[in-house]
């Protein structure tokens, strides 16, 4: 069964991980855009990852590049204009979480990587490996010059323009970086089960989002906004998590009743209140006080909250 882009996408970010862990080892010095390219070829596109975008960049390839914000939270990677570093957790958690499914648990929950999990040595004799990203662009032979070129698989394909790509999504994803970089530890929420199989359900990447998702209410002044009922301020807006296809906002809010509507790209042109109805009532949150985080799904109107 072929995977699917969340399964990928983990598997591509833990490959990244390794990719720069291989660095520290042979002293190279990788820029983001070669990490990029090696994760994807030792990790090859599937079909709907390959499909590609607006600029000629592989749907997989700007998945991969937004769900690296990940391994920035998780402080396992620290993104700088020199280039891409990875942390001493970031090569421990290569070897605690050395699979995917314990890979993709830990960093959605949070975990910390056990205090008694060794940085990983360069094994003896190591020698870096031939990168995948340049086979998959190697040049013929000069005795096969003239025979016709085989047709490239589209994984193969779209590999060939992960580099050139590399920079301008990552120019675009930055302030997310940033942001995440500047945001203060929240209060650990508890961790839910983790399911056997984490990757099953249905592909991610299906629905267009908007630019912008506020949470536009009677409680935007708690958040710091100069008003309630403001969709335009950045207080009020949420974040995009990539991989679960959801916009989330966690706050401390005191106890109390609140009502609040979702409104789209920072306007009331576009809002939806209870039951997803477009321009329709309040949604009504009734708090016991403290952390409250609330999910939005654009591609059903649903909100949850908890």
């Amino acid at each position: 069964m072929a995977k699917s882009t969340a399964e990928n996408t983990f598997l591509r970010l833990k490959t990244v991980l390794d990719v720069l862990t291989e660095g520290v080892w042979s002293g190279d010095a990788l820029n983001a855009g070669q990490v990029l390219a090696e994760s994807t070829a030792r990790v090859p596109f599937n079909e709907h990852e390959a499909e590609l975008l607006s600029g000629g960049i592989p749907r997989g390839h700007k998945t991969l590049t937004s769900a690296t914000a990940k391994l920035v939270k998780a402080g396992w990677l620290v993104k700088g204009r020199s280039g891409w570093t990875i942390t001493e957790d970031g090569m421990r958690a290569t070897v605690a979480y050395p699979d995917a499914v314990s890979f993709a648990s830990a960093l959605d929950a949070g975990t910390p990587v056990p205090a008694d999990t060794p940085v990983p040595a360069a094994p003896a004799g190591f020698v870096r490996p031939v990168s995948a990203a340049a086979a998959t662009l190697e040049v013929p032979a000069k005795d096969d010059a003239k025979k016709a070129p085989a047709k490239k698989a589209p994984a193969r394909k779209a590999a060939s323009v992960v580099g050139k790509a590399a920079k301008a999504i990552e120019d675009a994803v930055e302030p997310v970086v940033k942001a995440v970089r500047k945001k203060a530890p929240a209060k650990a929420e508890a961790a839910a089960p983790v399911a056997a199989e984490p990757f099953e359900g249905p592909d991610v990447e299906t629905h267009p989002q908007p630019e912008a998702v506020a949470l536009a209410g009677d409680f935007n002044t708690i958040l710091g906004a100069p008003e309630n009922w403001a969709p335009q301020y950045d207080e009020a807006q949420m974040e995009f998590d990539f991989l679960d296809q959801l916009w989330k906002k966690s706050a401390e809010l005191p106890a109390g009743h609140y009502t609040f509507k979702i409104a789209l790209n920072r306007s009331w042109t576009e809002n939806y209140g209870a039951f997803g109805t477009f321009d329709g009532p309040n949604h009504e949150l009734h708090h016991s006080g403290g952390t409250v985080t609330i999910r939005y799904n654009h591609s059903t109107r649903d909100i949850t909250i908890n």
